[in-house]
This record gives structure tokens, sequence and C-alpha cells, in this order.
């Protein structure tokens, strides 16, 4: 993982993948295993169900701007509160 940020309803990500192995079985992976151990972390909790990623994923593959593309992963937060006026949530 190259650069990475959560929100309350979606994740950007950027990965490098080799080229050995398929974009689909690497997000399958990530989301499966984290899926799991969600599932064992917070599996009595009534809001994390079995079923917790939805089932589809965007791909696009970065190329000179890179830094561009990180950069709005990781400032992504701050211009989604500042669009909606979301209130801070700790």
């Amino acid at each position: 993982m190259i650069e990475g940020h959560a929100q309350a309803d979606h994740v950007h990500l950027c990965l490098g993948i080799p080229p050995k192995y398929s974009v689909a079985s690497i997000v399958g992976f990530l989301k499966g295993k984290s899926a799991i151990r969600l599932h064992r972390e917070f599996g009595q909790s009534k809001n994390i169900g079995k079923h917790f990623w939805i089932r589809g994923y965007f791909v696009s593959t970065v190329g000179r701007n890179e830094e561009t593309i990180r950069a709005y992963i990781r400032h992504q937060d701050e211009s989604d509160k500042s669009q909606l006026n979301l209130p801070e949530f700790d």
C-alpha cells in the first residue's frame, strides 16, 4: 500500500501491484481478509454484519500523476467536509 485513507462510507487506496497478480484477486483478497478481521473484532456489534463490503470497486491506473492522486487520497476527507458542510467526527 502506497497511500490510503478510510472514511465512514468508503476507502481510498493507492496500491502497487506486481504484474503477475490481477487487480481483481488483490481487491478480493483485501476485502475478504479485512471483512473477516472486522467480523472477528466487532462481530458482536449489530452494525457489523457478515456482508461488510459491497460487491463492486473502482480501479484506475496511475502513471505520471501518482503524486496528484496520492494528495487527493490524503486530503479527501477535508474536501468532502468542506463541500458538504459535514460535522467533525472523532
